[in-house]
């Protein structure tokens, strides 16, 4: 199902956050975070009084997921360098996040990708908010040594990044 945003695609304010139905708020908080247990705390924690209390709200429910909520909510992320193959608010979000990957490094960035994928088993990611495609590059290779645990908690911490970042731009902040 794609997720359509309303005439504006952000809220206005926190307090048009904190008003919005339920039913319209989880399934664009799912495309923040697509953590069932992180939209139920960020629903269940309405209303919030600004944008830094809800940004520490999401911060303190999006640290300690299991692997498997971690696991479930990159699976729904392109890859580094690639675009998302579905629509929706997710993948024009992507490639807004990933605009410092330019195509010289399409193959470098390929085979990085693969490399991680065959050490860890699932896609590399990193919040890439306004970093190079070198400086991913750069973080990637950086990561390798990281026992596989270990790396589940840095995606866990990306991901986290990722969700402040999406709902400011929810917010329109």
């Amino acid at each position: 199902m794609e997720v359509r945003f309303r005439d504006t695609e952000t809220w206005r304010d926190v307090e048009s956050f904190n008003s919005a139905p339920e039913a319209e708020l989880r399934p664009l908080l799912t495309e923040c975070l697509a953590v069932p247990r992180w939209v139920d705390a960020m629903v269940a924690g309405r209303p919030y009084a600004s944008m830094d209390a809800l940004l520490a709200a999401s911060s303190v429910a999006a640290q300690g997921l299991s692997d498997e909520e971690v696991l479930g909510a990159i699976a729904g992320h392109p890859r580094i360098g690639e675009r998302q193959k579905t629509g929706g608010v997710s993948a024009r979000w992507s490639r807004s996040e990933q605009s410092g990957v330019d195509s010289s490094q399409a193959d470098r960035l390929a085979a990085a990708n693969a490399a991680y994928e065959d050490r860890f088993g699932h896609i590399y990611l990193v919040c890439a908010t306004g970093l190079s495609g070198a400086e991913m590059l750069g973080n990637l290779s950086s990561r390798m040594d990281n026992p596989p645990e270990v790396e589940l908690r840095v995606v866990n911490d990306e991901l986290a990044k990722i969700a402040a970042l999406r709902l400011q731009k929810l917010i329109g902040s």
